[in-house]
């Protein structure tokens, strides 16, 4: 028996980037029953890809009653709804074999994994202040992507000395913006700058000089994405949400590393059932983002512990 809600966790702050601001996280969460034992999934319905709560809903709810998880990768295509249906039969499967996830995908044994932390887009002054509380932090994610930017990066910087800093423009500047920002960029020590134009409308990249490493975000949703990314992108980061679950996750991962991209993990504001299958597929890569339950003023129970090491392995009461 499959069964589909939709569950609401509210944010602790406002979180804000160059699309829109939200107060909580809308999730959908898939619940398989069979043979005795049960397993759930949590997908994050996204509204740049043509996704709402219903649509995706929809879509699970149309899948036939039985179905194993190889038939799956056929029947629904990538995205959120295929995630949360794939991570909730690995979980159905590690429950009925007694196992965790990871031993059953053929991995190594999971550990915790320093994550970075997103500050929301904001004015520079409230930017900097948020930088400054969180200047502790190892990796410090920065929301921009309008034509005022730089003030706000060089607030967070002031308020964050010594943490390192990545940036997400999601899609919001233009190749003569990226080309212009880039060298203040490295001059401010960021790390990384995720999907700096928008998708499908960003062949500049390769024809530009990147002193500074790009990473696609929307451009890039699962293995099929690969060969239109060479030459542009020097990393892709890898959500469940895009891939359409743990399944192409795996896969996606090794063929991008063996394609010469270096990986990133991340993920939409979600609980932390949504982050606990993405875990797996963050052991070892370059940049993990798997913040969102630390963007929430209330989470699954039991969930995913986060400390001075990071984010640790979900406990099989929560998922896998």
């Amino acid at each position: 028996m499959l069964t589909v809600t939709h569950d609401r966790f509210r944010l602790a702050e406002v979180f804000t980037i160059a699309r829109g601001s939200r107060t909580h996280a809308d999730v959908v969460t898939v619940s398989v029953q069979r043979d005795g034992a049960s397993g759930r999934g949590e997908c994050v319905p996204y509204a740049r890809y043509g996704e709402s709560i219903e649509s995706v809903s929809r879509e699970i709810e149309a899948l036939a009653d039985g179905i194993r998880r190889e038939a799956l990768q056929d029947v629904l295509p990538a995205g959120a709804a295929r995630n949360a249906v794939d991570c909730a039969l690995w979980d159905r499967e590690a429950k009925r074999r007694g196992k965790r996830v990871w031993e059953l995908a053929g991995l190594t044994a999971p550990g915790p994994l320093v994550t970075a932390f997103t500050l929301s887009l904001d004015t520079p002054h409230k930017m900097e202040a948020a930088a400054r509380r969180h200047a502790a932090r190892p990796l410090l994610k920065i929301k921009l992507g309008t034509p005022d930017d730089m003030p706000r990066l060089e607030a967070v910087r002031r308020g964050a000395p010594d943490t390192r800093i990545i940036i997400d423009a999601n899609e919001g500047w233009s190749a003569e913006v990226y080309a212009e920002l880039a060298p203040h960029l490295i001059g401010l020590g960021v790390a990384m700058v995720e999907q700096p134009l928008p998708a499908g409308d960003d062949g500049m990249l390769g024809e530009i000089a990147r002193p500074l490493p790009v990473c696609a975000d929307e451009s890039c949703h699962d293995r099929t994405s690969l060969p239109t990314l060479k030459g542009k992108y020097d990393m892709v980061n890898i959500k469940l949400d895009k891939t359409g679950g743990l399944t192409e996750a795996l896969a996606l991962r090794d063929a991008a590393r063996a394609d010469g991209f270096g990986v990133m993990v991340g993920c939409m504001v979600g609980s932390s059932l949504a982050m606990a299958p993405a875990v797996l597929v963050a052991q070892g890569a370059d940049i993990v983002d798997l913040d969102g339950p630390l963007l929430l003023a209330e989470d699954r129970d039991p969930p995913l512990i986060y400390d001075e090491q990071g984010a640790h392995p979900p406990l099989p009461a929560l998922w896998g």
